[in-house]
């Protein structure tokens, strides 16, 4: 999957305040078979419903980290008119979680960057992390940052645990929530919610608080 970069003209072109959501996806072997699939699938169906919406199509911008033995981008933040539909995710490797999260953290504040620059609004930068298991090196500098950001307004994080998932780790990741679970390989369910709830915040007023479809959680969490 070539990375995408994103002219400065696109800013001006479309100066909508912008909603910058980072998928950072556990591509570790433990991922092979039905589940980078169905996440295959449901990142796929998650790009369409954000098509599909009017205000989501102007104000989403999405990027996709993937972390296995290293951490990698392997799409660039972009619009849906310009995000290339994923054809396949290859699971391979350990679980490099911290070195994914720095890299998913140093990609919204690169983003936030080019917004101010081009005068352009936007957004609590967005962070989505799911996995099926255990970091397999060190967090405590990204679980540290991640807080911080939370702390500070900064930063919406939503840490998503697949299958046998280690969830005390990522409730290191969610300072003010508990990570949810995913119910069996519900992908298409949960990325439906997150659309859903990306379209919210673009219909919103940067700044506001905007209350998350908590009755929504039941189509795809184990609660």
């Amino acid at each position: 999957m070539a990375s995408l970069n994103i002219a400065a003209g696109d800013l001006v072109d479309n100066p909508t305040p912008r909603v910058p959501v980072s998928l950072c996806l556990d591509t570790s072997s433990s991922m092979a078979g039905s589940p980078i699939e169905e996440l295959v699938r449901g990142i796929n169906l998650f790009y369409d419903a954000i098509d599909e919406d009017d205000d989501a199509h102007d104000s989403a911008e999405i990027n996709i980290v993937e972390f296995n033995s290293l951490a990698a981008v392997v799409h660039d933040f972009a619009n849906i008119e310009r995000l290339q539909r994923v054809s396949a995710m290859n699971a391979r490797g350990t679980t490099a979680m911290g070195a994914g999260v720095n890299l998913a953290l140093d990609t919204l504040d690169a983003r936030k960057a080019t917004y101010s620059a081009s005068g352009v609004l936007y957004y609590q930068p967005w962070l989505v992390l799911m996995t099926d298991g255990a970091p397999t090196d060190d967090i405590n500098g990204a679980a540290k940052r991640v807080g911080d950001m939370v702390s500070a307004g900064k930063l919406t994080v939503f840490p998503i645990g697949i299958g046998g998932a280690d969830m005390s780790t990522l409730a290191r990741f969610s300072p003010n929530r508990p990570p949810l679970r995913l119910e069996g390989l519900k992908f298409k369910e949960f990325f439906e919610w997150l659309s859903k709830s990306v379209a919210r915040v673009s219909r919103s007023t940067p700044g506001d608080r905007v209350k998350l479809d908590l009755e929504g959680l039941a189509g795809w969490a184990e609660l």
